[in-house]
């Protein structure tokens, strides 16, 4: 895959100036916020389970095959 990423040419000038090649300084801006995001995503999903462990400490729960017979009676799913 190719990915073709235009900087500013008061940017470049600014990395160049800085001693940085530009195209190294997006790579890294680049990576920089994917993995800001990975970090967003497993804070969630992280989240997420404890909720549910707070759900079923709490006695929040159903058996999964109530859910699914409501949903087929519901949708006219056959079993």
């Amino acid at each position: 895959m190719q990915v073709t990423l235009t900087i500013p040419d008061e940017l470049a000038a600014e990395l160049i100036a800085a001693g940085k090649d530009p195209a190294s300084a997006a790579l890294e801006a680049l990576t920089d916020h994917q993995r800001l995001h990975n970090m967003i995503d497993d804070a969630e999903t992280r989240e997420g389970i404890r909720r549910g462990l707070e759900d079923v400490a709490a006695g929040r729960t159903r058996p999964a095959r109530e859910v699914f017979d409501e949903l087929r009676a519901k949708y006219r799913i056959p079993r």
